[in-house]
């Protein structure tokens, strides 16, 4: 009988292949000296709490009512006791349901769009020859430094002439114009051996063929880190789904909380129900896709965007 090495035996053998892979990446960032280590730690709780403060301040605003909101001095436990009344009131009304609805809509357009237009942009830039490529991407290098605020009004004569303000598709067109995104694509493609697609061509594979099943299979993580990156942008995006919508039944999550107040001006406590709410599906997309955030960050260097 021939023996069972330890990952045969082990259940889910991809779960001690993480933990040694955890391992591994914990010593190359702390050493292997435990008072860095323990130092280490400690700095990062440090920096996790001030992260953390800030939220838990808002989790504690919206268990208030408004008077004890707004009352002073600030106090992290009110005299009369938390209450659900806020969420309460926010689920009656609705409309943060209808903008979590629009906002889903509207990010998952962007998300969509903005990854098949960079990808096929990256892979010209990439994988043909074409007069005028070289000038192209310099001109695509050049609009990563304008800042996106210069060209709203461009944008928004452009949405006029389209008649597109105040719909779906004036919020979502603008977005998907990323040239990041198209660059980052476009670095990525380069890695690629060009074996993989010299043997495709043999079969008669186009560019296009090549493209959709050959160097996309191959490219998922990034496909992934982009996608993500994308979708997180355009659900907080609040600049321009204010400027191009009035109509409330097409606001986003971001424009109809700014929307939320009384007579008497904003309504914090409700304000920060109505944020809880809202942030709940990114924080459980987080928590689905955690890893993927992180590795992208740090293998493609979108967090210093």
């Amino acid at each position: 009988m021939s023996a069972e090495t330890p990952a045969a035996r082990t259940p889910w053998p991809w779960r001690s292949e993480r933990a040694a892979e955890t391992r591994r990446t914990r010593g190359l960032l702390l050493g292997r000296s435990m008072t860095a280590r323990v130092l280490a730690f400690a700095i990062l709780g440090l920096l996790a709490l001030s992260w953390l403060l800030p939220l838990a301040w808002a989790v504690d605003t919206s268990l208030k009512t408004e008077v004890q909101a707004q009352s002073l001095p600030l106090r992290w436990f009110p005299e009369g006791g938390f209450t659900l009344e806020n969420y309460r009131t926010v689920f009656a009304r609705g409309e943060v349901f209808t903008w979590m609805w629009n906002t889903l809509l509207v990010a998952t357009a962007v998300t969509v769009l903005t990854v098949v237009i960079c990808a096929m942009a990256g892979y010209a830039f990439s994988r043909t020859v074409f007069a005028g490529r070289r000038v192209l991407f310099l001109v695509t290098l050049g609009l990563i430094m304008v800042p996106g605020q210069i060209l709203i009004v461009p944008l928004f004569k452009e949405m006029v002439a389209l008649n597109a303000v105040d719909t779906f598709a004036g919020v979502i067109l603008p977005q998907t114009v990323a040239p990041m995104m198209v660059y980052i694509f476009k670095q990525y493609f380069d890695q690629i051996p060009q074996e993989l697609e010299d043997a495709a061509r043999v079969d008669g594979a186009g560019n296009w063929r090549l493209l959709w099943n050959v160097v996309l299979p191959v490219s998922r993580p990034i496909v992934t880190a982009v996608a993500i990156f994308v979708f997180i942008g355009a659900w907080n995006n609040f600049m321009w789904p204010f400027i191009i919508t009035n109509n409330p039944d097409l606001m986003t999550l971001p424009v109809g909380l700014s929307t939320v107040k009384n007579a008497y001006g904003i309504i914090y406590a409700q304000t920060m129900a109505s944020a809880m709410i809202a942030a709940l599906p990114l924080t459980l997309l987080f928590m689905v896709f955690q890893r993927q955030i992180i590795k992208a960050v740090a293998t493609t260097g979108l967090g210093g965007q």
